[in-house]
C-alpha cells in the first residue's frame, strides 16, 4: 500500500471511534493489506489521538493464546497502544456506548520501573524492569463489523483496543507465581472463564520480551511507569449495559469493571 491508502485505511477507523459506526474489513476494502500496513495504519491513528492530546501510556499484546494464534492462522503475537483515555478506575461505572461490540479479558499487568529497550532483551531483563504486578481487565473492542477480522485488520484497529481497568493490589513480580497463577473470570456473579497465567506464551514475562524487542527494532522504547497487558488468560466474553465483571487471580487478588445501565451516567 502507498501512503495515501494507507492514511485513507487510517481516518476509516478513525472514523468509526468518532461515529460508533463499524466498517467493513479493512483487507475486504484494500486487497493486498498486510502486517507491514497494518501497523502503518495503527501508528497513523496513534498518532493523531496524540496530536489531539491524548498520552501513550503503555502496550498491549495479542494473540498469545495457542487457541486464537490458531483460530487466526499465525504464529505470533501482534501488539497495540494504551492511550490515557483508554483507562478506567474500578470505583466508577463504565459506559457501554463508548464502545462498538465490547468484550472483557482478564490478565495481570506489568508495571514497569525502568525503560525496557530492544532488541536482545532477556527474560531476566524484562523481569528486572518490572517494579509491580497488577491485576487488571481488558475491554477489547472492534471497530470491524462483527468482529470480521483478520490478524491484519485487528493490527490495523489497534489490536483490538477498548480499555482497561487496573486493580489496586499492586505486588512485586517476585510475590506472584507468574506460570501457575489461575485466574477465575465472573459475569454477574457467574463464572465464565478460567486459566492459568501460563497459557500466555508459557509465562506473561515472555509476551513482555516479544514486546520490548519488537518494538525495539522499530526504534520504541517502553518507558518506566508504562502499563504493558501481556495477554488473556481466558476466552474474552462479551459485556452489556448493566453487567459487572470481576476476575480474580490467585495470590494477587480481584479487579472489577462495572458497566453502567442503559441511560445511566457513566
Amino acid at each position: 500500500m502507498d501512503t495515501e491508502t494507507r492514511s485513507e485505511a487510517a481516518q476509516a477507523l478513525l472514523g468509526a471511534h468518532r461515529t460508533g459506526e463499524p466498517i467493513e474489513p479493512l483487507t475486504e476494502r484494500f486487497p493486498g493489506l498486510d502486517v507491514d500496513d497494518a501497523y502503518a495504519i495503527q501508528a497513523a491513528q496513534v498518532e493523531r489521538w496524540v496530536l489531539d492530546g491524548a498520552v501513550v501510556k503503555g502496550h498491549k499484546v495479542g494473540l498469545t493464546a495457542p487457541a486464537m494464534q490458531r483460530q487466526l492462522g499465525v504464529d505470533q503475537p501482534d501488539f497495540g497502544h494504551l492511550m490515557d483515555t483508554m483507562f478506567h478506575l474500578e470505583s466508577l461505572p463504565i459506559d457501554p456506548s463508548a464502545f462498538l461490540a465490547p468484550r472483557v479479558e482478564p490478565e495481570i499487568a506489568f508495571v514497569l520501573g525502568k525503560p525496557l529497550s530492544g532488541p536482545g532483551v532477556t527474560v531476566a531483563e524484562a523481569a528486572a524492569a518490572v517494579d509491580f504486578v497488577l491485576p487488571a481487565l481488558e475491554i477489547i473492542d472492534s471497530r470491524v463489523r462483527d468482529w470480521r477480522i483478520t490478524l491484519a485488520d485487528t493490527i490495523a484497529d489497534n489490536a483490538s483496543s477498548g480499555g482497561v481497568v487496573l486493580g489496586s493490589t499492586p505486588l512485586p513480580l517476585s510475590q506472584v507465581d507468574i506460570r501457575r497463577a489461575g485466574a477465575v473470570l465472573y459475569r454477574n456473579g457467574e463464572i465464565v472463564g478460567t486459566g492459568a497465567l501460563g497459557v500466555v506464551l508459557g509465562s506473561p514475562l515472555n509476551a513482555l520480551v516479544w514486546l520490548a524487542n519488537t518494538l525495539g527494532a522499530r526504534g520504541v522504547t517502553l518507558q518506566a511507569g508504562q502499563v504493558v497487558l501481556p495477554g488473556s488468560v481466558t476466552a474474552a466474553v462479551p459485556v452489556a449495559a448493566g453487567d459487572v465483571v470481576t476476575a480474580t487471580f490467585a495470590g494477587l487478588g480481584s479487579v472489577t469493571a462495572r458497566f453502567s445501565k442503559e441511560g445511566a451516567a457513566a
